[in-house]
């Protein structure tokens, strides 16, 4: 059967292994899902070049340096400028997004007439998978970087509370905060957070993460990203057994 497999830089984290175990447990196949750590996007490449393994799952930090090594790129990811997705068939890598399925699914009993715009944590992958969906919504998004880049984005300092009044959905899509570094937290000024406010951590491990717990005790609705990991999940293997029909 198949080999399947995640590709990131550090996964002790991830929850998927388990996912796609159970899965084919349940489903009564043989196929395999492994971890591959990849300390640069080098490093993924030759992996590109070797594996037998016919379809991965991406991760932090490789969804858009990966791109580049692909031989093709599906519509929906060449628009949102991430992959994290890969199958191949009959030699060659093509690239999909499924992480914005993943946040539609995640977001959608949740987003409400008042949310018109946002504040994205992160400038990333998983941040341009966000902002797709935030904009398909009608909700204008905007980026806190480290390292701002353009007019869109705005470093740690600039988020006040007009910016937290002014877009009631907020997202880490950081690994901050991430298991082992579970006390850690991104350093916005939670004061400003109240019951418009939603705010939702990609990161799942742990179940709420410091920002989630800061944020809720704010007063603020709060989501993590497990549900988006099982959607996107869920649509990468309906990507991988298009190739068997």
């Amino acid at each position: 059967m198949p080999a399947y497999g995640l590709i990131g830089k550090t996964l002790s984290h991830s929850f998927s292994k388990k996912y796609f175990a159970d899965k084919f447990n349940r489903l009564q196949l043989s196929s395999t899902y492994e971890n591959f750590e990849c300390d640069s996007i080098a490093d993924v490449k030759s992996l590109l070049e070797e594996t037998n393994v016919v379809g991965f799952n991406v991760t932090a930090p490789y969804k858009t340096a990966i791109m580049p090594f692909l031989d093709g790129i599906d519509e929906a990811a060449f628009k949102v400028g991430a992959v994290n997705t890969l199958l191949k068939k009959d030699g060659k890598w093509k690239g999909y997004n499924t992480d914005v399925y993943g946040f539609k699914q995640l977001i959608k009993p949740f987003f409400e007439s008042h949310h018109e715009r946002a504040i994205i944590i992160g400038s990333g992958g998983a941040a341009k998978s966000v902002a797709y969906v935030l904009e398909a919504l009608g909700c204008e998004p905007i980026f806190i970087s480290r390292q701002p880049k353009d007019n869109n984005q705005f470093s740690y300092k600039d988020i006040n509370e007009i910016m937290i009044s002014s877009c009631p959905i907020i997202v880490n899509t950081t690994p901050v905060g991430t298991f082992p570094n579970v006390k850690d937290a991104v350093d916005i000024p939670y004061i400003f957070l109240g019951s418009r406010n939603l705010v939702i951590d990609l990161i799942y491990n742990p179940v709420e993460s410091e920002f989630l717990k800061r944020s809720r005790n704010q007063g603020a609705t709060v989501v993590n990203g497990l549900t988006m990991l099982h959607q996107q999940a869920e649509k990468s293997w309906e990507i991988w057994q298009s190739n068997c029909l």
